[in-house]
């Protein structure tokens, strides 16, 4: 089982569905398990999901409302309410609370992008050389340099770059949003804004355009 905390009866009503609405969803394929208010139990597979709402292909879609708990392979237990019912499966609410809401985004980003920068699955927090290497900063005035990236991580990047803005300088690398660090001798570290931020990374985010 996996949990005994859920209310015997269906609620009247869904969980408001502002907070999933913030959030945008990044395509995964997850495997897990799920359980309806009824406590009966089963598999599912999450094909989108964001920190607010998940999107899964599932046998028994429950009650528009209805509370929900799963389980999901690489992000642990979800909980929040069917959103609405797809033709195979529903699209769920999920709570939690800010600082969980980070973590999930940057297991996320993650998890949606591995493929793309071939990073492999068991360095998930560590710093690792993407395929795609040559990127851009571009300074708040405008200012755009091409850079060559060394490394990069959930948090953060190291890059060769031909010019040195000052520690705390806020720059986008690529398409994210990011701030100067650190500076050593054939460029500097940057620090992403947030991991909510990287949710956004799509294909062409680190290449140059």
């Amino acid at each position: 089982m996996l949990s005994d905390d859920l209310p015997s009866q269906p609620l009247a009503s869904p969980a408001p569905r502002f907070e999933a609405d913030r959030f945008q969803r990044v395509s995964v394929s997850l495997l897990g398990r799920y359980m309806l208010s009824d406590r009966r139990e089963f598999p599912c597979q999450v094909l989108e999901m964001s920190p607010g709402d998940a999107m899964m292909v599932a046998p028994v879609p429950g009650v528009v409302g209805e509370r929900v708990i799963g389980y999901i392979d690489h992000l642990g237990r979800i909980e929040g309410y069917v959103q609405s019912q797809v033709e195979g499966g529903f699209s769920m609410s999920i709570d939690a609370s800010p600082r969980k809401r980070d973590k999930m985004a940057a297991q996320l980003t993650w998890l949606a992008n591995k493929d793309l920068l071939n990073l492999p699955e068991d360095r998930r927090h560590e710093r690792v050389v993407p395929d795609i290497r040559h990127s851009y900063v571009v300074l708040d005035d405008g200012r755009r340099y091409n850079c060559k990236i060394i490394d990069i991580s959930l948090s953060g990047a190291a890059i060769e770059l031909d010019v040195r803005p000052a520690m705390g300088t806020p720059v986008t690398l690529g398409r994210m949003r990011a701030r100067v660090v650190r500076h050593f001798q054939n460029g500097v570290a940057v620090e992403f804004a947030s991991a909510q931020e990287m949710l956004t990374v799509v294909q062409q985010n680190l290449r140059v355009n």
